[in-house]
């Protein structure tokens, strides 16, 4: 469920690390409930999920004085629509029925539970709407062999099959947002509306839509609308032919004939399309368009930050408090770019969302308001240095959008190298100690997670103990996890370069697994060569 548009190093990186760490542990709920040894169960479930529709109860007073359920059972009674697959079971159910989705999880993995809720609101929701989709469940961990005949390689694994025949989900990951990519997979990607009652009631579901208004439904603007509606795979469309009903769900409507509008609830609420009926354009409309103004990252919506097709993105690290003091002024700038740049603001105590960020920039303690901005199209992250005030942000977002701002490079506070006979570099001392250092230079380069650097460590320890006295070769290593510079680009630890007093700009990398008697030989043949006086073989 990885977005597939070409994403940045670091952004890769990040968002391995948010979805690998988990932010709680829970049990799995409903797990008394599941016999999955009989094989008879799937046609019980399947008459108890028609039983539950004819037994519907009023739920709009839920925590009310006179609520007839609780949360936790109504929570109870969602989770019993969604079937539970075994290892008997799941031929039948996948081939048997024509449109199924199926969850992939596993007991322990946390973005399993959190999703888990979602899913079951979702099938509460798509029964009540007559769907033919059926939301089905498997414990990937304990059935693993029907796991992987399904298809299921992670956790949590979401999967459409129809008529038997698997499709990546592509849709977002709350309980509204399941639904529609479900309705829309399902032959309904377009809600007709045709009375002002019915578009009262469609109000009250839904806080985000796109509206679309002609005079007829049919022609070839109105067929690039449902093409757009059908390929888009979050937001609900809704159309009408009537102006009164329109006028409802977009009371700043002016157009009379064809008319397409984007509704949110947010300020900026709404937002008229302004370009042609083609369905490219439509969609990249909604892109731009889709996220509030400064969002707010969550477990939930993080893939589909991260996938967003703006490039320029602000990520602001406060504490809730703050951020929610701090919400109105960030509005003030992100509608200023708004199309451009994407505003996004997290927890920094909210460690699986935030430290992976902090940490591309060496912040990962931070407990102080920061500042970032990421480029994905260039690879580039920068960081606002100064007072964030609104006025700073603002002027930091513009050097941004006009490309002067100058990448941050992460850097470790720079050592007393008076006694060291291995110099330690660190990011701010790495054109001074190796590029512009008049004399040869060896460097290690390591990390301290790397498991064979410690070796190759102590192999430059002897070597420079060896030729110890020579005034025109240096010995030196930098940690790259907590350093970086423009030009050193370095993908496997440890690696060992050799930089050339008489030619800096192309070191030489050699194999970090030579001997000590091997590299010894080869630094005496460059000193050789410069007849700097080469010492004796070790």
């Amino acid at each position: 469920m990885f977005p597939t548009k070409p994403i940045s190093r670091f952004i890769v990186f990040t968002l391995t690390l948010v979805l690998l760490l988990s932010f709680f542990t829970t049990t799995l709920v409903n797990a008394s409930n599941v016999d999955t040894e009989n094989d008879d169960e799937v046609d019980e479930d399947l008459e108890e999920l028609i039983a539950l529709d004819e037994q519907q109860e009023d739920t709009s007073h839920v925590g009310g004085a006179d609520a007839k359920f609780s949360e936790a059972e109504l929570l109870s009674k969602a989770q019993r629509i969604v079937l539970e697959l075994n290892s008997d079971s799941w031929t039948r159910v996948v081939e048997g029925n024509e449109f199924v989705l199926v969850l992939g999880y596993a007991p322990w993995c946390a973005r399993s539970a959190e999703l888990m809720p979602q899913f079951a609101e979702a099938a509460t929701s798509l029964k009540e709407l007559k769907s033919p989709i059926l939301l089905a469940k498997i414990d990937a961990e304990r059935y693993p062999k029907a796991a992987s005949s399904l298809g299921i390689k992670g956790f949590p694994t979401l999967l459409l099959f129809v008529n038997g025949t698997s499709q990546a989900y592509t849709g977002g990951f709350s309980a509204a947002e399941i639904v529609i990519w479900a309705r829309k997979k399902t032959g309904v990607p377009v809600i007709r509306i045709n009375s002002v009652t019915e578009a009262e009631e469609f109000l009250k579901k839904y806080p985000m839509f796109v509206l679309g208004l002609f005079d007829k439904l049919e022609g070839p603007y109105y067929e690039e609308f449902v093409k757009a509606a059908t390929s888009d795979n979050e937001i609900q469309f809704v159309e009408t032919s009537n102006v009164e009903v329109a006028k409802v769900l977009y009371p700043d409507l002016k157009a009379a004939n064809h008319f397409l509008g984007f509704v949110k609830s947010e300020p900026e609420r709404y937002t008229e399309y302004d370009g042609a009926f083609e369905v490219e354009k439509i969609l990249e409309f909604l892109e731009y368009n889709k996220f509030p103004l400064v969002v707010k990252l969550t477990e939930i919506n993080n893939i589909k930050v991260y996938a967003s097709s703006i490039n320029l993105q602000i990520f602001v690290f406060a504490e809730a408090d703050e951020l929610e003091s701090l919400h109105e002024p960030l509005q003030n700038v992100a509608r200023k770019f708004k199309g451009k740049i994407i505003f996004i603001s997290v927890d920094i105590k909210d460690e699986n969302l935030a430290k992976p960020f902090l940490t591309l920039f060496g912040l990962e303690e931070s407990t102080n308001m920061v500042v970032t901005a990421f480029d994905t199209k260039t690879s580039s992250k920068f960081l606002l240095e100064s007072d964030p005030t609104q006025s700073k942000i603002e002027e930091f977002c513009l050097r941004l959008l006009h490309g002067t701002l100058s990448p941050y490079f992460k850097s470790q506070p720079i050592p007393d190298n008076t006694d060291a006979s291995v110099q330690i570099v660190v990011g701010k001392t790495f054109d001074d100690l190796v590029l512009r250092n008049p004399e040869n230079v060896l460097l290690e380069v390591y990390t301290p997670w790397c498991i064979n650097c410690e070796t190759t460590s102590k192999q430059m320890e002897k070597l420079a103990k060896h030729f110890k006295g020579l005034d025109n070769l240096v010995f030196a290593k930098i940690d790259a996890a907590g350093n970086e510079h423009p030009k050193l680009q370095i993908d496997d630890y440890p690696t060992l370069l050799y930089y050339p007093a008489d030619d800096k700009a192309n070191p030489i990398k050699l194999p970090a697994k030579q001997s000590s008697k091997d590299l010894a030989s080869f630094i005496n043949k460059r000193l050789k060569n410069q007849d700097s006086g080469p010492r004796d073989e070790l």
